[in-house]
């Protein structure tokens, strides 16, 4: 078991990773862009954004839902805020 979940919270997508909560945001979702399109390994994924090792960064990977990785970042804000987050959580449950 993972123990991550992902949460819809004011608009704003948040990841719940062994007790820490990650916030979505539009830094957050550049880095993880470049992470999926780049060799660019998990213990560097984890020091930038501020996670404890690559085993957390690992659970975030796993936790985020795939079509979010390949969203423009003002697109998903834009979707979340408007929407409240239901689209992304419909979308992301299929």
């Amino acid at each position: 078991m993972s123990g991550a979940e992902a949460v819809e919270r004011e608009g704003e997508l948040v990841l719940r990773i062994k007790g820490k909560e990650i916030a979505i945001t539009e830094e957050v979702l550049e880095v993880l862009q470049e992470y999926v399109r780049t060799g660019m390994r998990l213990e560097e994924l984890a020091r930038r954004l501020g996670l404890s090792g690559w085993m957390e960064a690992f659970e975030l990977v796993k936790a985020i839902p795939a079509w979010i990785l390949w969203t423009p970042p003002p697109f998903l804000k834009r979707q979340l805020g408007a929407s409240g987050g239901r689209e992304a959580r419909a979308e992301g449950s299929s």
